[in-house]
């Protein structure tokens, strides 16, 4: 064997083991989703429940907006994210007991549901879309990479500050 074939063999062998080690992450972060929590059930299944018992609020405008927000989502992982972006969405449409879902609960969903780092993205298709990003600002700071263990009392003191500010301006 020459100098080349071990080097070749080397390089092949590091190259399997990174290849193994990355789909081993995207593996445990999909058993991770899929352990119990405290109320006895897996992230996967509420983001399921939330989807299935909100499919019949959508209407087509929702629909081909949300497609357009996840068409910078790379095409692999393009189908799980607007999975778990629906999910967050019909949460929050049935925690406002919403008749269907709205742009507003619509955009409200996404920001929750993404990492801070997607956030221009998302600010930069909402530009292309004339959508007014500044009612939304409050939710920008509740992006799931600064979450705490409090972030839905966080949320709602914050959803509860703006309706007040609202009031006292008379909006």
């Amino acid at each position: 064997m020459s100098m080349i074939d071990d080097i070749l063999i080397i390089f092949w062998g590091f190259l399997m083991i990174s290849l193994m080690g990355i789909g081993g992450y995207f593996m445990f972060r999909k058993f991770l989703k899929q352990l119990p929590k405290e109320d006895g059930h897996s992230n996967m299944e509420w983001e399921e429940y939330y989807v299935n018992n909100t499919s019949h609020l959508w209407q087509e405008t929702e629909k081909s907006l949300l497609e357009e927000l996840v068409s910078p989502v790379p095409e692999l992982f393009r189908d799980v994210a607007r999975h778990k972006i629906a999910g967050k969405i019909g949460e929050i449409a049935l925690k406002k007991e919403n008749r269907h879902i709205t742009q507003d609960t619509l955009i409200e969903g996404y920001i929750l549901a993404t990492p801070k780092r997607d956030h221009k993205f998302l600010r930069k298709k909402l530009k292309e879309k004339e959508i007014d990003v500044e009612p939304y600002e409050h939710l920008f700071e509740l992006s799931r990479s600064n979450y705490a263990d409090n972030w839905k009392s966080r949320y709602k003191k914050m959803s509860s500050e703006k309706v007040n500010s609202l009031k006292n301006t008379g909006k």
